[in-house]
């Protein structure tokens, strides 16, 4: 019962990506360049966390004899899904400070064992924690459940991971909630057809955890959100299965779907689901667009939002973001803008798109447009890029294995993302940034910077993507580094939330965003998502501490930012 059941390669434990994942050495470059400009006076690299540094305490629980094939004690697989992937979990893993590592992995091999697993563990008082692929940003999957239950378990569906069926006719599949971004893309690939949904953890991250956190992928505007791509869903809770019918639409009261959709496990575990997929791109335009101000800048995004166009990348870098991802020079906004189709040439869309950037004084290069519709036979996440445009979506996806020696180094490197109507959005983006810069520095008494993008945009307003980065001890004083973080983050939160906005877009609630949640949402209809639980999950063993509290629950602690103040 103590042997791994993980049949996927060896995750790295304590930060991102695989266990033989390097840096290159352009990329060791990159990171001392930043540590430079943060001010340290060194980039020294220390020695990451070993699995030998951890104590880790025998389960608390024993799972039953007819379960057993399915659970997993090593300590590699206990540490691995002790945390998420955000600052203050990585921060966590480099001070060797682990308070809340699960008793037990459960690998179910079916839906079948997932019933049983939460039937043991409604019968024995266990929590269990969906792990999803631990990609989690805000505290989501950290086995933070308090003194109230017997153990804590984290449930991986890693064995879940196939594409059952394919329908053709309405271009929709059934797939396997445990299936990875490439695993699931490999599988449609085929059959000419994608999901199209490409997050910044699409290489680690799972379709169920798309679905319940409310995932944000690869489309700018239109397809911005899994909702979009949800057609039904099939989820094991301790009171039952939950299946939804298969519909393009209706009208029949609430849409189930939409109970569970974004419910970050805290009512069940979504099994599978039928998603609503669409034949592979094949015309492709994209161009790289330079502002001197980032608020022309932002009038352009909005013209285009607004337009119908519905470009299918659709992103502002302001002036820090853009010399941050290594792709601008100061003072120049950059606007990252293309378009896709399956089934036309998308000349004349890209075409009056960049009237409108000229009309707001944007400068790009028309050769390289031109060119970017003449790209390679190729497709899915490693598309044809060129230009700044695909040096900044390299840097996007690599930015994760940089923070984690960053972190090592005593960065505090951390973001945040939001929304806000376009009639609120220059003051929002004004005082976040004066906000968050001081409160960087008076809590770490060193400057910081704060850069911004905008990740996805709507009609009515844009999705500003905050990073922020510091330093916060070059003496690897990590405790130092993790109060400072707390207190930013919870600023953070009271920040966007007062100012209007929503205190997370794309990243779900979990535990981090749980202060700026409640200021957000109707106390009444939380009140409501409390009663659904508690007809669900009448034991409230099912990833206690997240979003919501379970009815009649000691929780008591809440992960990284400690107790949460009412």
């Amino acid at each position: 019962m103590s042997d791994s059941k993980s049949v996927r390669p060896r995750r790295r434990f304590w930060g991102w990506g695989l266990d033989s994942d390097a840096l290159s050495a352009a990329e060791v470059a990159v990171v001392k360049a930043l540590m430079s400009r943060l001010g340290a006076a060194s980039a020294e690299t220390r020695a990451p966390p070993q699995e030998s540094d951890f104590a880790l305490a025998a389960p608390r629980v024993r799972p039953p004899t007819s379960l057993a094939d399915s659970f997993s004690a090593t300590p590699h697989d206990r540490l691995n899904h002790s945390y998420g992937k955000s600052y203050g979990d990585s921060v966590r893993m480099w001070a060797r400070e682990l308070p809340n590592p699960p008793d037990w992995v459960a690998f179910p091999a079916d839906e079948q064992a997932v019933t049983d697993i939460l039937d043991w563990a409604h019968r024995a008082n266990v929590a269990v924690v969906p792990y999803g692929g631990g990609s989690s940003v805000c505290g989501g999957v950290e086995p933070a459940v308090g003194v109230d239950y017997a153990a804590s378990v984290s449930l991986d569906l890693e064995r879940l991971n196939r594409v059952l069926e394919i329908d053709h006719s309405s271009r929709a599949a059934r797939i396997q909630a445990g299936a990875l971004g490439p695993e699931l893309e490999a599988q449609l690939r085929p059959h000419g057809l994608t999901l199209r949904h490409y997050p910044q953890s699409f290489q680690f991250s799972t379709l169920g955890g798309w679905i319940v956190t409310r995932s944000g992928g690869h489309y700018a505007t239109l397809y911005t959100h899994i909702d979009e791509f949800v057609q039904a869903v099939r989820m094991v809770s301790p009171a039952g299965v939950l299946a939804t019918r298969r519909l393009p639409g209706s009208g029949a009261g609430p849409d189930p779907n939409r109970l569970v959709i974004g419910s970050e496990g805290v009512l069940g575990v979504v099994t599978e689901a039928w998603m609503r997929l669409q034949d592979r791109p094949r015309f492709r335009a994209s161009a790289s667009v330079r502002f001197r101000d980032v608020f022309t800048a932002a009038g352009c995004v909005r013209a285009l939002a607004q337009s119908g166009l519905n470009p299918t990348n659709c992103r502002l870098l302001d002036p820090e973001e853009a010399v941050f991802s290594g792709v601008g020079d100061l003072p120049n906004s950059l606007l990252v803008l293309g378009f896709e189709s399956a089934d036309h040439p998308v000349r004349p869309w890209m075409e009056r798109a960049l009237e409108l950037v000229r009309d707001h004084g944007g400068e790009y290069d028309a050769a390289a447009v031109e060119r970017s519709m003449h790209p390679p036979e190729s497709d899915g996440e490693g598309e044809h890029r060129k230009g700044a445009a695909g040096a900044w979506r390299d840097a996007f996806i690599r930015m994760p294995y940089w923070r984690d020696p960053m972190v090592g180094m005593g960065a505090i490197l951390d973001t945040f993302e939001s929304a806000i109507t376009w009639n609120r959005f220059e003051e929002f983006y004004r005082v976040v940034r004066e906000e968050v810069s001081d409160a960087i520095r008076r809590v770490s008494g060193r400057p910081g910077r704060v850069s911004c993008r905008f990740t996805h945009v709507y009609p009515d307003g844009p999705a500003p993507y905050f990073t922020y980065a510091a330093l916060g001890t070059d003496r690897g004083d990590f405790g130092a580094s993790l109060s400072a973080w707390r207190e930013i983050k919870l600023a953070c939160n009271e920040l966007v939330t007062g100012l209007g906005g929503t205190v997370t877009h794309h990243h779900a609630v979990g535990r981090d965003h749980r202060s700026g949640y409640e200021l957000e949402v109707p106390a009444t209809y939380r009140e409501a998502l409390a009663a659904a639980k508690a007809s669900l999950d009448p034991g409230g063993i099912l990833n206690p501490g997240v979003l919501i509290d379970p009815r009649d629950r000691a929780v008591g602690i809440t992960g990284v930012l400690g107790p949460r103040v009412r």
